[in-house]
């Protein structure tokens, strides 16, 4: 995994989108450390018996899956999730190691990193988003930096929920 830093190489618009979405990737990574599975598993809010830090790990991982693999480069679309359970992803979740959840989506990161580091930020989505428009790769990467750290705040205070852990 890349340093947890908020602070490009260089101030130029590329370093600092990839900057900051390694940025809020490393910190699903940092909200989760030392907690246990148990707690990982745990859905703290009754009227929410979806949101789990295992769920949201899982969910981000779909989710940046969705939007690079699906949308931007127009692959087959596997996400876990079906019509009459769409949002499966955070329910599978629930069955696997909080570890290999965040080693998946780690390596998944990586994969991602090396797809789109050669590529010009204009390059359009191959497939179109729900009104029609070919989103370009900045906006997916600066989508996908407001998804993560969106989630990153429900992590945090499920982890506060979970063990009394607060951080940075």
């Amino acid at each position: 995994m890349l340093p947890r830093t908020d602070t490009p190489p260089a101030f130029d618009e590329r370093s600092t989108l990839v900057t900051f979405l390694d940025y809020v990737r490393a910190t699903v990574h940092a909200k989760c450390e030392g907690l246990s599975d148990a707690d990982a598993r745990k859905a703290f809010l009754p009227e929410s018996p979806l949101m789990t830090v295992a769920g949201l790990v899982s969910h981000v991982h779909w989710v940046e899956y969705y939007w690079i693999s699906v949308v931007f480069l127009g692959g087959e679309n596997n996400h876990p999730g079906t019509e009459e359970d769409p949002d499966r992803e955070f329910r599978i979740a629930l069955d696997v190691p909080l570890t290999q959840l965040l080693d998946d989506y780690e390596k998944q990161c990586a994969e991602y990193r090396e797809v789109v580091a050669g590529l010009d930020l204009e390059t359009r989505a191959v497939r179109p988003i729900s009104d029609g428009r070919h989103v370009t790769l900045r906006w997916v990467l600066m989508h996908l930096v407001e998804e993560t750290a969106r989630h990153n705040g429900h992590i945090d205070v499920l982890r506060e929920l979970a063990d009394g852990v607060t951080g940075a």
